[in-house]
């Protein structure tokens, strides 16, 4: 008898259906039950003209999932593990992880533009001192004002194949983007370059899948730990456990990367950066991949014994302002 079919919970946007369909056919090739792609619009894709800096932040992108995810309506959910909250809301959890793809930020330029550019002081020569960035994260503001002060940064969100196209006929003079996306929908010849680390620590969870379901459904469970990761999630929750401790959020300006570096073993990079650019807080710590919680406290509580509270509370009162503003 064929099982019945799993309701997998996605948003519409290209990226976000590459994502569902490869979680459903790993599913499905793992001999689990075939699944069924319930396309939900969330408040993120509805204010496509706001930057999510004044509209509530990522968390925009998975509450209506979250909510079809809690009163039952679908089984599992897919997203971009980046713009999940900290914090999941009580009855949920992340039951697995596909593996990570490029977990850096990249820079695309204009078609006609990029050939010669591959260094990240190739970059600061071609675009010049005040260049018009589009990009929609806070962090990657913060953190590339550091490298060009005098940039316009303006939001650009929707599908990857529009903001391109958009770059293309001269919106900005650059996108700043999550090269994991690119990758995905088969635009990796558009990457520019890649930041390096050095310059700009990616949003935790960046390049990771993350598959949400209810707590005790033990069969979505089954099914979800088939496919999953085991290093990719260990290294999420370690990355997610600094935002935590940190008290952070999806509109905060932190960075954190947790890299493999023996068998057993993480490299924690963990950054806080002003909004403004002009202050950089960065710990570097290792730790047993078992013991990610600890892990990630570790690097939070340097982060803290740094001064990275100031830091964050600077920018809370500044989304809250930004969110007061656009009402």
């Amino acid at each position: 008898m064929t099982p019945a079919p799993l309701k997998l919970g996605t948003r519409g946007s290209q990226l976000a259906l590459y994502q569902a369909n490869t979680v459903a056919r790993r599913i499905a090739e793992a001999g689990g039950p075939p699944c069924e792609l319930v396309i939900i619009r969330t408040s993120g894709d509805r204010l496509q003209e706001r930057p999510l800096s004044e509209s509530g932040g990522k968390r925009l992108f998975v509450k209506e999932i979250e909510d079809a995810l809690l009163r039952g309506d679908v089984d599992l959910a897919v997203h971009s593990s980046k713009d999940m909250p900290a914090l999941l809301p009580d009855g949920l959890t992340i039951a697995g992880v596909l593996e990570r793809e490029d977990p850096r930020d990249a820079v695309v330029l204009p078609a006609s533009k990029g050939a010669n550019v591959h260094s990240l002081e190739a970059l600061v020569a071609a675009l010049g001192q005040a260049p018009s960035i589009g990009t929609a994260s806070v962090r990657r503001v913060a953190l590339l004002k550091r490298l060009f002060p005098h940039a316009r940064f303006e939001p650009m969100r929707g599908n990857l194949d529009t903001r391109l196209r958009k770059l293309d006929e001269g919106a900005h003079d650059a996108l700043v983007l999550a090269a994991a996306g690119l990758r995905r929908l088969g635009f990796a010849s558009r990457i520019t370059c890649t930041l390096p680390l050095s310059a700009c620590i990616p949003s935790p969870g960046q390049g990771i899948i993350a598959i949400e379901i209810r707590d005790g459904d033990e069969r979505v469970r089954a099914a979800v730990e088939r496919i999953s990761d085991r290093v990719a999630q260990q290294a999420l929750e370690v990355e997610r456990t600094v935002v935590d401790a940190l008290g952070g959020g999806c509109q905060t300006p932190i960075g954190a990367l947790a890299t493999p570096v023996r068998d057993d073993q993480f490299e924690l990079i963990a950054a806080v950066v002003a909004l403004d650019g002009s202050r950089l807080l960065r710990t570097i710590v290792h730790g047993a991949r078992a013991d990610a919680h600890a892990l990630g406290v570790r690097a939070a509580d340097d982060l803290l014994a740094q001064g990275a509270a100031s830091i964050l509370e600077e920018a809370r009162r500044a989304q809250a302002q930004n969110e007061h503003d656009s009402q």
